[in-house]
């Protein structure tokens, strides 16, 4: 079953198409055949916007996490070999302290289902029982519906796609690497600490699967947490 088919979906898809091409159209006397990349761009600017209080609770969070450090890693040494106890010990100390460990996840979560959105109306030839016009668009003659992944399979990636959808990826594995960098990754009971470092290079292996247009979300998205995270460190500490 094709869950796009229902109702609830199928009205959310035909929405988010008509008002990027509605954006479309309208940033296209200036910006020619970039209009549909920026219609995106702007689109996640907005979103980022409206999550600034998450962002800012997220940095608040981590800051009360950095604090708390100390104590975490001497209960993890007391009760190393009983993981029930430990888990529960560093939940304990999270709620005497009244922070959450789960609020650097806000902004990744509400973000999901509008890069779900972004995909699904990038890999349809019709939305809502009209064809879909935004499979027009392109970035330097790469379709914005085209992944890099399916392109290859399929035998279809010609110089042009490899460049722009290699650069997006590169671009965004080169924000994982500054970010990295910039900013101390925190330890998990469990984790190897490689594996931590890794998951930043995640999102651009991400862009390698979804359609270009989600890429250009993605890249716009990860810059604009980069420097999110740089200002309230300024603020926070």
């Amino acid at each position: 079953m094709d869950i796009t088919t229902l109702p609830v979906i199928s009205t959310l898809l035909d929405l988010t198409s008509r008002g990027l091409l509605a954006l479309t159209s309208l940033l296209t006397p200036w910006t020619g055949a970039f209009a549909g990349a920026l219609a995106i761009v702007l689109v996640t600017l907005v979103v980022r916007s409206t999550l600034i209080p998450a962002g800012i609770a997220q940095a608040k969070a981590d800051q009360a996490r950095m604090r708390l450090a100390p104590r975490r890693r001497e209960i993890q040494t007391r009760h190393r070999g009983d993981r029930e106890r430990l888990q529960r010990e560093t939940m304990q100390l999270y709620r005497s302290e009244n922070v959450s460990p789960f609020a650097s996840c806000l902004p990744i979560l509400i973000q999901a289902p509008i890069v779900g959105l972004l995909y699904s109306v990038f890999i349809h030839a019709s939305i809502a029982g009209h064809a879909n016009e935004l499979l027009s668009q392109t970035l330097l003659g790469v379709p914005l519906g085209t992944s890099l992944l399916h392109a290859v399979t399929t035998g279809t990636a010609d110089p042009a796609t490899w460049l722009v959808i290699g650069c997006l990826v590169l671009a965004i594995a080169a924000v994982g690497e500054i970010t990295r960098r910039a900013f101390r990754v925190e330890p998990v009971e469990g984790v190897p600490l490689g594996v931590l470092g890794a998951l930043q290079f995640a999102t651009a292996v991400v862009a390698v699967f979804v359609p270009l247009a989600a890429g250009v979300y993605l890249l716009t998205t990860v810059t604009w947490t980069l420097a999110q995270r740089v200002v309230l460190r300024r603020v926070y500490g």
